[in-house]
C-alpha cells in the first residue's frame, strides 16, 4: 500500500488510520484483535486512539482502547511496525484533564503503561485548555520528546485561530511544534476544516488526519430515516443528517459507488483522502469484514468526474 509522509514528522502512513475509539466499546478484545490483524496485514499501519477511550460506555472507566492496543502489540510482537496516536486532556477523573505540565507528564506515563511501549510516535492535545498557556502545553511535549517519551506531537479540535497561536508560540520557544492536526471532516462536515484550517495546514506543512471521517456513520449510506436511527449504537448522533443536502450526498455517493463497484463509505473515505491538505482519514471497524473495506477505500482511486459529483452534492 501506497505510503504519505505526515507533515513535517519522519512518519510515514497509510492513506487511512485505524481508529480505536471502539475498542472496549463496541468491538471486544477478541474482535479488536482480529480487525487490528486485518488491518496490520494490509501495510504500514497507523491507529488512533486516546487516554479516554472508551469511558462513556458502561463499566468503562478510560484507556480500555490503549489497553487492548498494548497487549495486541505485545501478543504479536510488531511494536516496530505500528504508527502509535493517542491524545491527552479529555476527563479521566477527578483532577485528571486538561493540558497542564504536570498533568500531561502524569497522563503520559499512564498512557505509555497501558500501550505497554517505551514511547507514543504522535501525541495529540484532545481539546483546547483555555486555562494553560499553549507555550507551556509545548514546553512540557518538548520536554517529552527530550526524554524519549513522545516523538512528535500535535492537535485535535483547534480553529484557525487557536492553531495559529500555537504556531506563533512554537516559533518564540524554538521548540515543539504542533506538527499534525485532527480535525473532523468529512463530505457533511466540510467547513469547520475548509475555512482557513485546510489553508494554514497547507502553508505550514502540517498533517491532517481527520475524524468523523464517516459523519458518525452516515456517510455508509445505512441510515436514510429516522426509522433508521436504532441501528447502531451511535444512530442518535446522525438525526441532524437526516435533511435534503444529506440525503442529496447520500445519493451522489451511491451514484459514484455503483460506476466503481464499491461502497458508498468506501468512496467518502477515498474522497477525502484525495482532499486538498488531508493526509489520511480515520475510521473505525467493528469486524473484519469492515476492516477490508477501509482497505479498499485506500486503495480507490477517484476520478475528478466523481470529485466534480461529490464536491457539488455537499455544497452548502
Amino acid at each position: 500500500m501506497q505510503t504519505r509522509r505526515l507533515g513535517r514528522t519522519d512518519l510515514a502512513i497509510a492513506p487511512i488510520v485505524l481508529g480505536g475509539n471502539v475498542f472496549g466499546w463496541t468491538a471486544d478484545r477478541d474482535v479488536s484483535f482480529a480487525v487490528l490483524d486485518r488491518f496490520a496485514e494490509s501495510g504500514v499501519a497507523a491507529i488512533d486512539t486516546a487516554d479516554v477511550y472508551s469511558a462513556w460506555a458502561p463499566g468503562n472507566h478510560g484507556g480500555e482502547s490503549e489497553t487492548i492496543i498494548g497487549e495486541w502489540m505485545k501478543a504479536r510482537g510488531n511494536r516496530a511496525r505500528v504508527v502509535v496516536i493517542t491524545k491527552v486532556g479529555s476527563p479521566m477523573g477527578e483532577g485528571k484533564k486538561g493540558l497542564s505540565p504536570a498533568y500531561i507528564e502524569e497522563a503520559v506515563e499512564a498512557s505509555l503503561r497501558r500501550l505497554q511501549t517505551d514511547v507514543i510516535d504522535l501525541y495529540l492535545s484532545h481539546w483546547p485548555d483555555p486555562e494553560t498557556p499553549v507555550a507551556d502545553t509545548l514546553g512540557a511535549y518538548q520536554r517529552l520528546i527530550a526524554k524519549g517519551k513522545i516523538r512528535w506531537c500535535g492537535a485535535s479540535n483547534l480553529n484557525t485561530a487557536l492553531l495559529e497561536e500555537a504556531i506563533a508560540a512554537a516559533k518564540a520557544l524554538g521548540g515543539a511544534r504542533y506538527e499534525v492536526l485532527q480535525p473532523e471532516y468529512n463530505l457533511a462536515d466540510r467547513k469547520g476544516f475548509e475555512d482557513g484550517l485546510a489553508d494554514l495546514c497547507r502553508r505550514e506543512a502540517i498533517g491532517v488526519i481527520t475524524y468523523f471521517s464517516l459523519a458518525k456513520g452516515f456517510l455508509s449510506g445505512k441510515y436514510r430515516s429516522e426509522a433508521d436511527l436504532g441501528k447502531s449504537a451511535r444512530g442518535g448522533g446522525i438525526a441532524a443528517y437526516l435533511n435534503p443536502r444529506g440525503l442529496r450526498i447520500l445519493d451522489a455517493l451511491e451514484a459514484v459507488a455503483a460506476q466503481h463497484k464499491a461502497k458508498p463509505a468506501e468512496v467518502a473515505l477515498a474522497w477525502a483522502m484525495a482532499r486538498p491538505g488531508v493526509t489520511a482519514p480515520i475510521a473505525s471497524a467493528t469486524s473484519v469484514e469492515q476492516a477490508d473495506s477501509l482497505i479498499r477505500a485506500a486503495e480507490l482511486t477517484l476520478a475528478p468526474a466523481d470529485m466534480a459529483t461529490l464536491n457539488e452534492a455537499s455544497a452548502y
